[in-house]
Parts: C-alpha cells; structure tokens; sequence
C-alpha cells in the first residue's frame, strides 16, 4: 500500500497539471480594458472589433461570400455581407416574413444598428392570462401570397408594436457572465430591482442561460437570436430556429389557421432553408462589431447632465457599465469560449438587460411566464442619438416626453427628473443624446 501511494500521487499531480490544457480556461490576472467603439458614422470604416479575421469587402463579380461552418472561424467583411443580403422566395423567405434581409431593419446609422421597422404581436385573456393568438402572437407584415397575408379578429384584445434595437455591440453583452447580471440585480433598491430570466441556448441543447437580447430578454446567445430572428421575420427554416429547422409560422389569416410549411402550394423550398451557416454569419458579425461610443467632443451641456443621469436614479436601471467574462470562459452552455477581443472588456451599456415593469409594457408573455406580461427589458442607451423612435413602441420622438411615460418601478426616477430646474433638465437630456 505504501508503493501505491506515491504512484497514485504522482499520477494525480500530473493529471492536475493536464487538466488546465485540455479545455478552455479563463485568463487569470489579466487586467480589464476598454471596448473598442465605434463614431456611430457610416462613412468611417471602424466597425470592426478584432474578433477573427477582418477581411476584405466582398465584390461579388469577384468573390462569392464565404460564411464560417463554426463561431469565430469566418471572416467579418464576409459575415458583414450576408447579414446585409436581400433574401428571395428562392432562398425561402417567407411565406410569412416581416423583411426581407437583416440590414433592412438594422442599418441606421451603420450596418447592424437601429431601424424604424415594428414587429407586431397580439393575444388575448383568458382568465387573466395571457393567451396567443391563433397561430402564434407574432403576426407578420408581409406574405408572398396574398391569401396568407396575416389578420386578425377583434378577439385579440392585447396589441403591441416593437421597434427595431441595434445589434452594434452586442458580441460584449454576449460575453458578460450570468454572475455579473445577477449581482448588478441584486444590488439595485428592493422597489427599483429588475427581473432576470432563463432562456434556452438553442445551440447548447436548449441549456437555460440568462436572457439579454430582445425586448423581453428572451435571447441568451447571439446564435439563438439570429436563428429565431431567420425564421420569425424572414421565414427562413433553420437548425437554430428551436423547432430544429423543421417547421414554418403558421399563418393566421381571415379564413382561419393555415399550414404553410413545405410541401404546402405556398412554400416551394424544403426545410431547413439555411443549414445554418447564415445564422452563424449573422452571429459572427454582431459579435465582431464594435461598442457604440460617445459623441466626440461631448456637448458641455452632456458633460453638466452627466452627474445628473445618476442623482436622479436613472443608473439603477440603465447601469453604466459592466466588465466581460475573462477570455477563454466557456459560456452559452458551454458552445462557445470567450475570445481574447471580447473578454474581460469593459462596456457602457446603460442597461441591466433586467425586466422591469415601468408602466409601459405590452401586455405580451414570452420566456418569462405570466408574471412578465408588463415588464419590459431595459433598453441599452449606448449608440441613443442615432435614433429618434423611442421606447418600445417606437411612438415617442423626445427625451422629455419618454420620460414622462416611466411610471411603476421607475416612478422615483421620473419624479427626481421632474423636480430639476429646466435647465438641468436639458443638461440631463443632452447627456443622455451623447451616449
């Protein structure tokens, strides 16, 4: 016995020592630094972040697009390209689909930024509860046929409008480990404290992770997101779509519920219509874009309000900043490893990506159960001056008049920015159009 334990020592040391190479492991001792942003100017070339090859702008009399077959192994000039294609009914847009390209919603003031698009979805009670609409809440505004162009009855007594949010940055968000959202949650004022939320990673067998893209926080992973996104507004078929690639929206038209899933008259393509590879291009390129940064030189008056943003409350829920998970961190279920240019970055989101019922929610229940239906996701502020349709509905044109509508949980907040004098109130307006 006294021979074998030596050996097993030994042994043991020397898988200890194996262990920390053979898998990703976080980084230790390196220090925290600044993402890398963007002017938030389409005429400037700077959009890029560092994460995998940058490439060169595809000229498709020259080249074809090429997309990465696994994250991170694609070129960003490539990715950048197929997120900013048209689709067709040949490709398999449709039947029903809202746009027909990512770019046609997020392109302003650059590729993959804000849009004034809405998505529409609508439900009804039963019994207090949210209920969806026949054939799912979504209802699209488009069709390839007109007789599956998508209505519906006076039942549905819950109505919503969402505008379009920029994906610039979030490859940041992405990285930010499920701990550092919860602790910024927990540390908020019990009245003020925001809602996290599981939601499947539809690549990592649908492994829960907390939700941060989306306007209810329904999305943990950039993968998920596009996979959802090809589907439900382009209507394209696809492994990450979370029916596996297999099954269209059905349409909700006048006459009643219909299939249109291939072989149906409507839908000439088989499932899946992507194989995946554009849902990882679409991935790729959001998570290789750059932070939206600050209006450069920042407005005297935006330097007064800054201060002010935090004195009346604001921060509590739009946190100023995070810090991302060390490279090497293996997160979304453990399908994809933090790299070097995301990781241990610090951002300036301006939101805690938490759900928050701040008297303007929709009505609407996804990911997050009944209790949800009012809450809404904070909006990051970061890249806010290049859009002028504010809050969720998109109805709102000023500062001023969104922050009227904060009631509930951001009562406080509202309150404090009502109590200012009218110039801090335009300093504090001019801080928040500088982000």
């Amino acid at each position: 016995m006294r021979k074998v334990l030596p050996v097993l020592t030994l042994v043991l040391f020397a898988i200890a020592l194996f262990l920390p190479l053979s898998e990703p492991q976080p980084v230790s001792g390196q220090a925290a630094t600044e993402a890398l942003t963007t002017d938030n100017d389409a005429k400037t070339d700077d959009l890029f972040n560092g994460f995998g090859a940058k490439g060169t702008p595809i000229d498709e009399c020259v080249n074809e697009p090429v997309a990465p077959t696994a994250r991170g192994n694609g070129r960003f000039e490539d990715n950048k390209f197929i997120f900013s294609e048209r689709e067709t009914i040949e490709d398999g847009l449709g039947p029903t689909y809202n746009d027909v390209g990512c770019v046609e919603c997020h392109q302003s003031v650059d590729v993959g930024a804000f849009g004034q698009q809405m998505e529409f979805r609508a439900g009804h009670l039963v019994n207090g509860l949210f209920v969806d609409a026949p054939g799912g809440q979504l209802i699209h505004a488009r069709a390839t046929d007109s007789d599956i162009v998508e209505h519906i009855s006076t039942a549905e007594t819950v109505k919503a409008f969402r505008v379009t949010l920029s994906t610039l940055g979030d490859g940041f968000v992405e990285c930010l480990a499920n701990a550092t959202l919860q602790n910024n949650v927990a540390a908020q004022p019990a009245a003020q404290r925001g809602t996290l939320t599981s939601v499947p990673v539809t690549e990592a067998n649908n492994t829960l992770r907390i939700g941060r893209f989306g306007w209810k926080a329904q999305h943990a992973s950039l993968v998920s997101f596009s996979g959802d996104a090809y589907l439900n507004e382009m209507g394209i078929t696809n492994p990450f779509d979370g029916s596996g690639g297999t099954q269209e929206n059905p349409a909700s038209t006048a006459e009643g519920v219909i299939n249109v899933t291939f072989p149906s008259p409507f839908d000439p393509v088989p499932d899946p219509e992507d194989d995946g590879d554009d849902v990882l291009a679409f991935a790729d390129f959001m998570a290789a874009t750059r932070a939206p940064g600050r209006q450069n030189p920042i407005p005297a008056a935006a330097v007064r309000g800054d201060s002010l943003f935090n004195a009346v409350g604001c921060n509590v829920c739009h946190t100023r900043t995070f810090t991302t998970a060390a490279p090497g961190t293996l997160i979304n279920g453990g399908a994809f490893a933090v790299p070097a240019a995301l990781g241990n970055k610090i951002i300036h989101p301006f939101s805690d990506f938490a759900l928050h019922n701040i008297g303007t929610g929709d009505g609407i229940v996804q990911n997050a159960g009944q209790g949800s239906a009012n809450q809404i996701r904070t909006p990051p502020l970061w890249g806010i001056r290049g859009r002028n349709r504010l809050m969720h509905e998109g109805l709102n044109v000023t500062i001023f008049d969104s922050v009227q509508l904060h009631a509930g949980q951001a009562t406080t907040a509202r309150n404090n920015f009502n109590a200012l004098t009218n110039a801090q109130r335009n300093d504090l307006i001019a801080f928040v159009l500088s982000l």
